[in-house]
């Protein structure tokens, strides 16, 4: 627009040449009007308050604990339609605890529990833990003499999908259905059909299941319960309203995740997730035109968080993921995502009810400067002052001041925000046209003619 309008400045000298040599009256307009219509017309106001609007920004980030690498990362957030969170810690309470031992046909549940409990003893994450605890609570199996059982951990990983122990030729596992299933088929076992029905009757109470094998055998299904978080409907049916498209992404299986996804009200959810998964997912959005979110704390997080558009890492998560991400919560709460989106969005409505408004008030500039620059050349563009300004000095003088004194007083208003409505971008544009686009042709007109009859009250003009 600055580009457009210098051109068009530059042009009005040898116009106005040319107008007063034809008509043989008048004088050409000064290079002190055309510098001021050109400082009038210039954008001037939205760019001069941007930077109070990024500034805002970012300071509200750092009050909701997040640190923001740049003010484009939250503005990024504003434009955000597709939002990817973890159901663990985000969507449920993320304390997933052991609440039933469920054995296969022909096993003693005493025989599933002491080997869930020994696949479990290297598992530091709060389900592993509970399966101790619960394991201690109905069987009093407590002490185990890990160097006399000659014990070599297997930790989980994302690609395996399982945990356990190895004890000498012994194999103990537990991990999702699917993992186990393919471990035992891989030792030349069966994967029973009963502890199939037993994983898909605790996927639909919402629960997560977990095999439990010794070698070849399948022992059973541990019952991992969580709990939705409170209120999360209420606020998934807000990014709704906004036009945000939120996706739960999960390790487990596609009927817990189908449970958790109706209760929590979701629009879509990816089940048995893998960081390759994950990064396909957000690259398939971004194929179609969309800005995608997430939230992560882990290395195998790493690649999708480098790939999304706004990458909230945790600060409890690994060094990669912090690297990968553009914003990092000091505060560890993968909620935080949320709060991250509504920032930008006000961001964004900040900047466009400003825009609006610094566009809209250029058409009383143009009523203003216009006919004083030109009217003794053309008198009939006298008919253009409606204010009636007191003279052609004074309508440049006053549009000047006039512009330079806005910016101060929009000042409260880029560093405030525009108060937050989680509203469609249609009904935003028509509110903003509504208030700051009317406002906008009305003010200047009232403040110009103001400062006008103040330069003729005391005499400047």
């Amino acid at each position: 627009m600055t580009i457009v309008f210098l051109g068009v400045t530059v042009t009005l000298l040898p116009f106005s040449l040319f107008g007063v040599a034809v008509a043989q009256a008048g004088t050409p307009v000064s290079i002190t009007v055309l510098i001021s219509l050109l400082v009038c017309l210039i954008p001037t106001t939205i760019a001069g308050l941007l930077s109070a609007v990024g500034v805002a920004g970012m300071s509200r980030m750092m009050e909701a604990n997040v640190i923001a690498t740049s003010g484009r990362a939250v503005e990024a957030a504003g434009d955000v339609d597709v939002l990817l969170l973890d159901k663990t810690g985000t969507i449920t309470l993320g304390n997933r605890h052991a609440s039933a031992f469920l054995p296969a046909p022909g096993v003693k549940e005493a025989e599933l529990v002491d080997v869930a409990q020994l696949a479990s003893l290297a598992d530091e994450t709060p389900e592993g833990r509970s399966i101790v605890v619960l394991a201690k609570q109905r069987f009093n199996l407590r002490e185990r003499d890990i160097a006399a059982l000659d014990a070599h951990f297997v930790h989980f990983s994302a690609l395996t999908r399982m945990s356990g122990v190895d004890m000498g030729t012994r194999q103990l596992r537990k991990g999702a259905g699917e993992a186990i299933l393919r471990h035992v088929q891989s030792l030349g076992g069966h994967f029973p059909e009963a502890v199939q029905t037993l994983v898909e009757e605790v996927a639909r109470r919402g629960s997560t299941p977990l095999v439990v094998a010794d070698g070849a055998k399948v022992l059973g299904v541990i019952e991992l319960k969580d709990i939705v978080k409170g209120g999360i409907k209420e606020r998934f049916v807000e990014l709704r309203r906004m036009g945000i498209k939120t996706v739960m992404v999960t390790g487990d299986n596609r009927v817990t995740a189908a449970a958790i996804a109706a209760e929590a009200g979701v629009d879509d959810f990816l089940a048995e997730a893998t960081p390759e998964q994950k990064l396909e997912l957000i690259r398939r959005y971004q194929a179609e035109g969309r800005l995608v979110a997430m939230t992560g704390d882990g290395t195998n997080d790493a690649p999708a968080l480098a790939q999304a558009d706004v990458a909230v890492a945790m600060n409890s998560g690994t060094q990669a993921a912090k690297e990968a991400g553009n914003m990092v919560d000091l505060d560890s709460n993968p909620t935080k995502l949320i709060e991250v989106v509504e920032t930008g969005k006000q961001m964004l409505m900040t900047r466009g009810s400003l825009t609006t408004f610094s566009i809209a008030n250029d058409i009383a500039k143009y009523f203003a400067i216009v006919p004083a620059a030109f009217v003794t050349t053309y008198p009939q563009l006298a008919a253009l002052n409606i204010m009636g300004l007191t003279s052609p000095n004074s309508a440049v003088l006053s549009a000047v001041i006039f512009n330079a004194l806005i910016i101060i007083f929009l000042i409260p208003l880029a560093l405030k925000g525009v108060k937050y409505r989680p509203v469609g971008a249609a009904l935003l544009l028509r509110r903003n046209l509504l208030i700051y686009g009317l406002g906008g042709v009305i003010v200047p007109f009232i403040g110009i003619k103001i400062i006008d009859m103040a330069l003729a009250a005391v005499g400047l003009v």
